[in-house]
């Protein structure tokens, strides 16, 4: 069953329970901060999450730097609560790893 698109006022209300991640159109994005090995180990924690939830970030990781990007692709590129959902998820996970906004 393809997830419902959100209304931009839904997506308000989401992103207020979700401190750090920012709207980049019909994404939301969060980086976080950690050494390169430790960026590394964090995304193998998320990407076992992501395949538990039947639901997958984009992951960029750069020196010290892990960026987050969600989106619904059975959406059509668009967000739903699923994204939502998952970006709770990474921010316990970055947290239990011991990594920082940047």
């Amino acid at each position: 069953m393809t997830p419902h698109p959100l209304s931009d006022e839904e997506i308000t209300e989401q992103l207020a329970d979700l401190p750090g991640w920012e709207r980049h159109g019909q994404a939301i994005e969060r980086t976080f901060r950690h050494t390169y090995h430790e960026c590394v180990h964090l995304a193998v924690y998320v990407a076992a999450k992501a395949r538990e939830v039947g639901h997958h970030p984009d992951m960029h990781i750069t020196w010290q730097r892990i960026r987050f990007v969600i989106t619904t692709h059975d959406a059509g590129h668009r967000l739903t609560a699923k994204d939502f959902d998952l970006a709770h998820h990474i921010d316990a996970i970055a947290t239990a790893h011991g990594a920082e906004p940047a």
